[in-house]
């Protein structure tokens, strides 16, 4: 399929190397500074389109964005049942911006009107939460029932949050993970799927939880990112449903990979125990 694609944008395929497998298979072209995102199945056709009107409004809006690849069709393309995009790569890929850079581009991001007739979903923390619990074969009917359960609750809670912050665009996924640095050094926002209208908070969250849960920013990288946006969403007295919610949702993603890979199985028996007794989440590792 990437090969028929490829052909389709005029694209030489060789070379190419897979960078992620998730929601999209990515792969970055040998032969070109081009990465290729290639969705799970049709369905996604519309969510494409919005994703790449996206990254031609936050461009027109001085927001630093990855931006589509100009190819020899017009984008997305349907290719075997699937949406393919290609994108300009961002660097070499691998070279992630800092908590500020991130804090920098929210700061924008947020402050920029969303145009006439980008029409972005409601956010929903909770979409195919239940469908990926289904998925989860290798989990136990028992772990299954707690996390039914767990999501219940949580949809209960959420449902009662008073946000402090407007509601508007948002990233949705927003951690350094999707700001790479370009090749002039640039930090840029990727990964631009999970745009939705919501609460902002939501898009500082995961920055606060991998300081505060995890470990994986230090309380001085924090602070510049709180300094940089101008909100602490760990002040909010809504952060730890917000946290709660998020880190549930990262459990069940781990969940339907069980069957699948040892070291996701591995990391999902550590995580829903902890879930399960409060323990520390200091020793979760990044998937």
């Amino acid at each position: 399929m990437l090969v028929d694609a490829c052909g389709l944008a005029g694209l030489d395929p060789a070379g190419a190397a897979l960078m992620r497998l998730g929601e999209h298979a990515v792969f970055r072209l040998g032969a070109a500074p081009v990465v290729v995102r290639i969705g799970r199945a049709v369905a996604y056709l519309d969510a494409t389109r919005r994703e790449l009107a996206v990254a031609d409004w936050l461009m027109a809006g001085d927001v630093p964005v990855v931006q589509a690849a100009r190819v020899a069709t017009a984008q997305p393309l349907v290719v075997d049942g699937r949406v393919v995009t290609f994108w300009v790569a961002a660097g070499s890929g691998d070279d992630y911006g800092s908590v500020l850079d991130l804090a920098a581009i929210l700061r924008k991001l947020h402050q920029l009107p969303a145009p006439e007739g980008l029409e972005l979903p409601e956010l929903d923390p909770f979409a195919r939460t239940d469908a990926r619990i289904r998925a989860s074969s290798g989990v136990s009917p028992e772990d299954r029932s707690f996390l039914v359960g767990l999501v219940a609750d949580l949809r209960e809670r959420y449902a009662a949050l008073s946000f402090a912050l407007p509601t508007g665009p948002i990233h949705g996924d927003a951690n350094v993970g999707n700001v790479l640095r370009d090749e002039s050094g640039r930090a840029v926002l990727i990964d631009l799927d999970g745009f939705a209208h919501g609460p902002r908070e939501w898009d500082l969250l995961l920055t606060a939880m991998y300081t505060d849960s995890y470990g994986w920013h230090t309380a001085e990288e924090y602070q510049s990112f709180v300094d940089c946006y101008g909100f602490d969403v760990m002040a909010w007295d809504g952060y730890a449903v917000l946290r709660d919610v998020r880190e549930t949702m990262m459990v069940i993603w781990v969940g339907q990979n069980v069957g699948a890979e040892p070291r996701a199985a591995a990391e999902f028996t550590k995580r829903i125990a902890a879930l399960r007794s409060g323990a520390s989440r200091r020793d979760w590792a990044p998937l």
